[in-house]
């Protein structure tokens, strides 16, 4: 008895009519000599993960304080251009006369520490254009993207304070016990270098090591050389002291950095094995 389809002219079902494909009934899944339909319930097949997009290139803006990006260098950058102007272009009585009230010197950190330790920090030795101005706008940026605002502040202020009484002290002492005169307790004293010294140590400790080591020689031979020039050995020495405080401080660093971005930036500073293979794809 023929089939429904060879009643209707057609092939049998399996076969086709001229040794072509075989012609498929629809509605039974699962046929001889088709593909198999696909089940209704199945998962929807993986899809390829996208493509990673490319790291950008190099963002030179990005070595400058921004207002939103580094507001705490932004701000300071623009109060001490103010202070800097004033100072090259002020009345020369006036300006000097700020200039001793702002000087940590012993008298002052003697009477009124805290405001001079502040009022010290408002002036640049040297003017705009000095190294310590030049490393100060770069370094604090670097510092700042990497740890924030607040705790830049810290570090910066820290080492400043720090470096201050720890090379004063000994002039007060001096002068006690007769082995300075009277006058060096008034000693004109004032500016950031401390600040940017201990900054430097501490941002080091951030950097891989391709650029650590050579930020942390050249910071060390500024303040060897002016040991060895003997012309201010007591700032000298407060250069020296500030980039150790820097460098001691990197522990405490790491742990701000991981917790600001992650453990995989304390990782990625260090150097550590696991994210060797990250970096090279």
């Amino acid at each position: 008895m023929a089939s429904a389809v060879e009643a209707a002219g057609g092939a049998p079902a399996g076969d086709g009519a001229d040794g072509s494909a075989p012609v498929l009934l629809t509605g039974l899944p699962r046929q001889r000599g088709g593909a198999a339909a696909p089940a209704a319930d199945a998962p929807p097949a993986p899809t390829a993960a996208p493509a990673r997009r490319p790291r950008g290139g190099l963002r030179p803006w990005r070595l400058l304080p921004t207002p939103t990006g580094t507001p705490f260098t932004f701000g300071y950058t623009l109060l001490l251009v103010a202070t800097s102007l004033f100072a090259e272009n002020g009345d020369p009585s006036l300006v000097s006369a700020l200039l001793q009230g702002s000087s940590t010197d012993v008298v002052h950190l003697a009477q009124a520490p805290l405001l001079v330790l502040v009022a010290s920090a408002l002036w640049i030795a040297g003017g705009l254009f000095s190294g310590y101005a030049v490393a100060f706008l770069f370094v604090l940026t670097a510092l700042e993207r990497r740890i924030g605002g607040v705790r830049t502040a810290a570090v910066f202020f820290g080492g400043h304070a720090l470096a201050t009484l720890a090379t004063e002290m000994p002039v007060g002492f001096s002068v006690a016990a007769g082995g300075l005169p009277d006058s060096s307790l008034h000693r004109l004293d004032y500016g950031i270098s401390f600040g940017v010294m201990t900054c430097i140590g501490a941002l080091a400790g951030l950097l891989p090591g391709w650029a650590r080591w050579p930020l942390l020689a050249a910071a060390g031979c500024q303040a060897v050389s002016g040991l060895l020039a003997y012309v201010d050995p007591m700032t000298d020495w407060g250069h020296l002291l500030s980039l150790v405080l820097g460098v001691a401080a990197w522990p405490l660093l790491r742990h701000w950095r991981a917790q600001r971005s992650g453990p995989a930036a304390l990782l990625g500073d260090l150097g550590h094995p696991a994210l060797r293979a990250t970096r090279a794809s």
